[in-house]
């Protein structure tokens, strides 16, 4: 018999607006979680996404108390059981307990590391949250978090002053395996840009590959935010040439802009060009009006919605087959050929900041790939000893 349990579910509030909470086993919603979770949408405007993944998480912390028979605000000092349970109890289909046999020894993984260390922010997030309302005893932090001081620290992470602070460590947590992160290749980019079928997708391409978005920044684009003209001064925008305006805002179809501040992308005349044949293409099977999203369904149900996030993913995925690479290149792939395009170019790290809409120096960091063939020549430029000390000969 299948048996209903815990599981994360979407809100929709009067203004349209979205968070996710948690249901118990009774379709009631969790009054804790719930609270916490609406405080982070609304309170501290993280992305619906974000507490859609950390409902997910706390629904796995109370199934399995339940499961073991702890109440969940003292469970917080068995959290390594339940790193255990994470890490060999099969997932559910829709909240809904599919009975398999119970896993022995030699079971194959049903969750990896990161995915655990995930499920743990969300925990120790809701147990945090439950003792500052008194909903959970003081002593839970003290479970959950290890009073540490700025001695294990290297030295850039203590600060001009270098004197001794303390921060609370998570107790609990799974060492990751270092994650192979790579950029697609420019052939791989030509590959997929030449498979596509349709204006629409290469404008989706270029907007990943050429100017760098993030598909949740690209799905959001408006018409309204996107400047074609050399001067744009009579629209009221002061920023010279062809551009866009990356603006976080609340979209219908779930976009979002992972950057809090609103910042403008250059266009380039290949971009500018893939705009004016998909305005002919939209205008052409939808006619003028529509949604003032940028990007919207020509070519399936329900025609003239706004393009999603997971949508350009997929279209993502079925170029890379079609193009025949032999391996999946995800949209954020692009996003990093974009931006070791730009340094290998030349552009300074702080054009590259700009470019990808960044407040931080440090963050393009994880986007640059230097070309092998430019790090080459800088290693070849370094004169050998012998070559620095010998006088020059005599005319």
């Amino acid at each position: 018999m299948l048996e209903l349990l815990m599981r994360a579910f979407p809100v929709v509030m009067p203004s349209g607006q979205r968070y996710w909470t948690v249901l118990d086993d009774s379709l009631e919603v969790v009054p804790v979680a719930d609270h916490w979770l609406r405080n982070l949408r609304f309170g501290r405007d993280r992305a619906e996404l974000t507490t859609k993944a950390y409902a997910g998480g706390v629904a796995l912390y109370l199934r399995w108390c339940r499961a073991t028979g702890r109440r969940w605000p003292e469970a917080g000092r068995d959290l390594g059981l339940f790193m255990v349970w994470l890490k060999y109890t099969p997932a559910t289909r829709d909240g809904v307990v599919v009975p398999v046999v119970q896993p022995g020894p030699g079971a194959a993984p049903a969750r990896g590391e990161r995915r655990i260390n995930r499920v743990l922010v969300a925990v120790r997030g809701l147990l945090s949250y439950a003792v500052s309302a008194g909903e959970a005893p003081r002593g839970v932090l003290g479970q959950i978090y290890e009073l540490a001081d700025s001695r294990d620290l290297p030295t850039e992470a203590t600060g001009e002053d270098g004197g001794l602070f303390y921060r609370l460590r998570p107790v609990h947590r799974l060492r990751e395996p270092v994650a192979e992160v790579d950029r697609a290749a420019d052939d791989e980019l030509v590959a997929m840009f030449i498979a596509c079928r349709s204006a629409r997708d290469r404008l989706v391409m270029l907007l990943l590959g050429r100017v760098g978005l993030r598909r949740g920044q690209a799905a959001g684009l408006r018409r309204s935010d996107v400047h074609l003209l050399p001067d744009s001064r009579a629209l009221g925008c002061e920023y010279p040439g062809a551009h866009v305006h990356v603006r976080r805002r609340e979209n219908s179809n779930g976009a979002w802009s992972k950057s809090r501040h609103s910042w403008v992308a250059p266009l380039d005349f290949l971009t500018v060009s893939a705009f004016d044949l998909y305005y002919e293409e939209r205008h052409r099977l939808q006619g003028d009006g529509g949604s003032d999203f940028l990007l919207v369904n020509l070519f399936r149900a329900p025609l003239g919605v706004p393009m999603s996030p997971e949508a350009i993913g997929e279209l993502f995925e079925r170029l890379a087959e079609r193009a025949g690479l032999g391996r999946r290149v995800g949209p954020h792939m692009a996003r990093r050929a974009f931006c070791s395009n730009v340094a290998d170019a030349g552009g300074t790290p702080d054009e590259v900041q700009a470019l990808l809409g960044q407040r931080s120096p440090d963050s393009s960091g994880p986007y640059r790939f230097p070309d092998p063939s430019r790090a080459r020549a800088a290693v070849e430029r370094v004169p050998t000893p012998r070559a620095v000390g010998r006088p020059e000969k005599s005319r």
